[in-house]
């Protein structure tokens, strides 16, 4: 009623000065008492910004920012943005504590999410003839966005720098809320399609960041088959875990790389060499999905089978909306616990680290997991691991692949990256970048990340000083190969290696075979506890030593 009342005042006002700047319109009694009424309301109401209620301004704000959670935009989104934004920071800091609405918080514009001048919306014209069009859900967590979208995206644009690499997402709620806060524009489904028609693009590749065949990939085909036509070529990659099978026991190669992949990177960020080493001491993993009633939803129960498959008997997989029934926080409670671990390590099953992983996994509302296992109080210790799939390397790869195969499907030249095989490289000693998917097996910090690479007669081998001498012989292949008799074990060299501070160790080095450069080969290992390890590593980075 206040808002009303402060509208019709503004209103008479309004008439009244009219009437004072033409003296032959009014008569001059009638204007006097035109000007006397909002003399007198002007005392009991309202009339600027800074006498509005706490209340009243909260409210403007919460109600602007409802406007824009919304899925569909429009011709007034734009606007809607920004005047969000600016009833927003007209706020006190009291005022910004009391919004409130159907989906309105202080958090909407409050929260810290990171740096978003770190991203890249890739809305960018001159696309030329080829595009390739990431499409994914969007995360307004400035920090996630960057690592997990961004990753993947600069991980296709490096593999495939003859095709423009371009981004859409298909939540305009995401896309508003970015645009309000952090004045980023991201194209969504619609606006990317019409920016590649209107750049006269030829051949276009989408590659969804979705996990699976669900119901926004089903939306994303749809979208893009409106616009079919109007390009000489399309294609559709496939979504991170592939084709999805009739039931639970149809797996495929990509959930078996997923698996791994993120596997390995759970149990380094926690401090284990192995899955093995983390059962041993007790600890699980527990991996949170989204969930989902569509019929995709086999895609969660296929890769508990492939974790099972692959050993890991203490690797979970959860969802948020417990769909399947059996991926429930709740039943995977029960599961832990009943398998006699004590420990849990949770981490996303999700390709970002957005809302879910934040505030489902690891908030501290009650009904959040991390609040749901410790109230469980049948573990002694539960961490957790705020990190999207997007941001690990392998993971990355795997949709370098299936957009390698979406663009041969189409018979184009995909035009990846030269990889030198060593033939082209003249012999000499080079200094090079030895990268690996291990926290604990990589190049001495005292070397940088390096290595030495020898080149003669086109055969290349990088010498690597380690960490320690933890690590006892390597394996140019997969550790199931490695314990076969006859198997050519890599024995190491005793290197002494000079820190900063002045100081030297003595560690193992070890003399790789590189077959080729730029591009992951497998390499086995094995520690003083006597087990074989599967790692991938690479090497990159050339230059010639002085």
């Amino acid at each position: 009623m206040k808002k009303k009342m402060v509208m019709l005042l503004t209103s008479v006002m309004v008439l009244g000065l009219t009437a004072t700047g033409c003296a032959d319109s009014e008569p001059a009694a009638e204007t006097a008492a035109v000007e006397e009424t909002a003399q007198e309301e002007t005392t009991t109401q309202p009339q600027t910004q800074e006498e509005i209620s706490d209340e009243e301004a909260a409210a403007n704000a919460a109600a602007l920012i409802d406007a824009i959670y919304v899925q569909t935009r429009t011709e007034e989104t734009d606007a809607q943005c920004a005047a969000a934004k600016a009833a927003w920071d007209a706020l006190t800091d009291t005022q910004k504590q009391m919004v409130e609405g159907e989906n309105a918080d202080p958090d909407y514009f409050g929260r810290d999410t990171g740096d978003a001048s770190l991203d890249n919306p890739r809305n960018q014209d001159e696309i030329g003839d080829n595009e390739l069009l990431v499409v994914s859900f969007g995360t307004s967590y400035n920090d996630s966005r960057a690592v997990d979208i961004k990753g993947i995206e600069d991980a296709l644009q490096e593999a495939y720098p003859d095709w423009s690499v371009r981004r859409a997402f298909t939540s305009q709620i995401i896309i508003n809320h970015i645009q309000a806060r952090d004045e980023e524009f991201i194209d969504n489904m619609e606006q990317a399609l019409e920016r590649a028609v209107a750049n006269g693009v030829k051949n276009l590749v989408v590659q969804p960041t979705h996990l699976m065949h669900g119901a926004e990939y089903d939306e994303l085909m749809q979208s893009v088959e409106e616009y079919a036509d109007q390009f000489e070529s399309v294609a559709v990659a496939e979504p991170l875990l592939g084709e999805v099978g009739s039931d639970a026991a149809v797996i495929n190669p990509d959930k078996e790389a997923v698996a791994v992949a993120i596997t390995q990177k759970a149990c380094e960020s926690a401090g284990y060499a192995s899955a093995d080493e983390a059962k041993e001491a007790g600890t699980a993993f527990v991996f949170m999905g989204h969930g989902t009633s569509h019929s995709a939803k086999v895609s969660y129960s296929q890769m508990q089978t492939q974790m099972e498959m692959l050993g890991y008997e203490n690797v979970f997989i959860g969802t948020v909306e417990g769909e399947p029934e059996d991926t429930s926080c709740e039943a995977v409670i029960e599961k832990v616990a009943e398998a006699g671990y004590t420990k849990v390590v949770l981490r996303p099953l999700m390709v970002v680290a957005g809302d879910h992983a934040n505030n489902d996994m690891a908030g501290d509302d009650e009904d959040s997991w991390l609040s749901m296992f410790t109230a469980s109080d049948r573990f002694d210790g539960i961490d957790v691991q705020v990190s999207g799939l997007g941001g690990i390397e392998a993971i990355q790869e795997i949709y370098v692949e299936h957009t390698a195969d979406a663009i041969a499907s189409k018979g184009l030249a995909a035009t990846q990256e030269t990889v030198s095989d060593g033939s082209a490289l003249e012999d000499g000693v080079y200094e090079a970048d030895f990268n690996t998917d291990s926290s604990m097996f990589h190049a001495n910090e005292a070397c940088g990340g390096k290595g030495t690479l020898t080149v003669k007669d086109g055969e290349m081998t990088i010498h690597v000083s380690l960490v320690s001498k933890n690590i006892l012989n390597l394996y140019c292949g997969l550790a199931e190969d490695a314990q076969k008799e006859g198997a050519q074990l890599l024995e190491p060299t005793v290197d002494t290696v000079t820190y900063s501070d002045g100081t030297s160790e003595e560690v193992y080095g070890f003399d790789i075979p590189v077959p080729a450069l730029d591009t992951e080969f497998d390499v086995a290992l094995i520690g003083s506890k006597g087990t074989w390890y599967d790692h991938k590593v690479s090497v990159s980075n050339l230059a010639a030593e002085e």
